[in-house]
């Protein structure tokens, strides 16, 4: 069975998951720091299963797979800024570190899909690579 539907996918539910932990861990960050960090992790995390929704509903494997690497970059940026939050000692240690594991998830499985859809342009491909010359 194939998957049609962003919603339908384990890595944008997870996604998702990640976007309100993020939320809710933010939500007792001190209040100078609503337009600072607050603001970045909400953004980098709410970035990772928009993009996968985007790229979904893109007619174009290539679109998909780039949406995907965007996606990859988010999860990237919000793990660097979870990290960040430990080292200032701002936020729930514990929310914090369920966070930075479900990060982790969702950043292997983003791998894993972008790795699927890669394959797939190249098969998809008229042209042959170099490899397949010799």
């Amino acid at each position: 069975m194939s998957i049609s539907h962003y919603r339908e996918l384990d890595v944008w539910r997870l996604a998702m998951s990640l976007a309100k932990q993020t939320y809710q861990l933010t939500a007792s960050f001190p209040r100078e720091e609503r337009f600072g960090l607050t603001s970045q992790l909400q953004r980098s995390a709410v970035s990772i299963p928009s993009n996968i929704a985007e790229g979904n509903a893109r007619h174009s494997t290539r679109d998909y797979a780039r949406f995907v690497s965007m996606s990859l970059g988010s999860c990237a940026e919000l793990q660097t800024q979870l990290l960040l939050t430990g080292d200032l000692d701002v936020g729930d240690a514990q929310m914090r570190e369920a966070a930075i594991e479900l990060c982790d998830r969702v950043g292997q499985m983003l791998q894993r899909l972008h790795q699927s859809l890669i394959r797939r342009l190249r098969a998809e491909s008229p042209v042959p690579s170099p490899e397949s010359r010799s």
